[in-house]
């Protein structure tokens, strides 16, 4: 598990930095369209959709979605409230994940035989996400090409940190089940090593002065990224364990699929998005 791990982030690190810092801002859009495309394509299989026709038809109707979305013209108004209202919406979805993942298995009777239902959760999943994304790479665009970039290398290593941090700490000294009926291997002791793992980052990255805001609004804003990545995590594996699947998908050989890599940034990106950018 530690070496696969391990060749995980040396393929996936330099791919990230070089879309992050390297590709204009239309390229990168295009690039998350791609991905959200790969996730939908995976988000089939919690669907119980088999046939390839009607996987091929769920993903472009997402990726013809997505980019609707972002081509939406920038002088329009409608654009910035429709961002700003979806980003905020996804609030409530990840509290509605929580009580969900908190009640599992009883709390699938609500949801698992309704595909309605399930398109909702896609929906608040992966275009929340993917405007976030979006939104913060578009940060001072105009003048500095890498201040939105950094913004989003922030968050990502942060969740990083809160995944290593819990595996790390999980395996050395985990006893206590975190969530037993929906990931059985996440541990209380392990959560808490990476969000403290997380947090101490915060806080670094905060003295450095790179980020324009105050400390209030920017470690609320980090610590509840931190704490819905992993719940973004446990969602997935509810899902999951509903669809009676191990992994996503089998995108990244014998370590799962797309959604297996990005289950906690659908959640915190947004979460980051939303407090920093609209809320706070």
């Amino acid at each position: 598990m530690l070496i696969h791990r391990i060749l995980t982030a040396l393929i996936l690190i330099p791919l990230v930095i070089i879309a992050l810092f390297f590709a204009p801002l239309s390229i990168f859009s295009y690039l998350m369209i791609a991905v959200c495309g790969m996730a939908a394509w995976e988000w089939t299989n919690f669907l119980a959709i088999t046939k390839p026709l009607n996987k091929i038809v769920f993903t472009f109707f997402v990726v013809m979605l997505l980019s609707l979305v972002y081509l939406i013209p920038n002088t329009e108004l409608i654009k910035y409230r429709l961002f700003n209202y979806i980003i905020c919406l996804s609030i409530i979805w990840w509290l509605v994940a929580l009580l969900l993942v908190i009640g599992y298995p009883k709390s699938a009777k609500y949801w698992s035989n309704s595909l309605v239902i399930k398109l909702l959760f896609a929906f608040f999943t992966l275009v929340p996400f993917f405007i976030s994304m979006i939104e913060l790479r578009s940060i001072n665009y105009t003048l500095n090409t890498y201040t939105g970039a950094v913004w989003l290398l922030y968050v990502f290593v942060v969740v990083w940190a809160t995944d290593t941090g819990a595996y790390f700490v999980g395996r050395a000294l985990g006893k206590r089940k975190l969530a037993a009926k929906v990931s059985p291997g996440k541990t209380i002791e392990g959560f808490l090593g990476g969000v403290g793992s997380a947090i101490l980052i915060s806080i670094f990255v905060y003295l450095t002065g790179y980020f324009q805001l105050s400390f209030t609004a920017f470690m609320l804003s980090s610590l509840l990224a931190i704490l819905v990545s992993v719940l973004g995590d446990l969602t997935e594996s509810m899902f999951k364990r509903e669809a009676g699947i191990k992994d996503s998908g089998n995108l990244i050989p014998g370590h799962g699929g797309i959604l297996d890599r990005i289950d906690s940034l659908t959640a915190a990106v947004p979460m980051f998005a939303a407090l920093s950018l609209y809320l706070l």
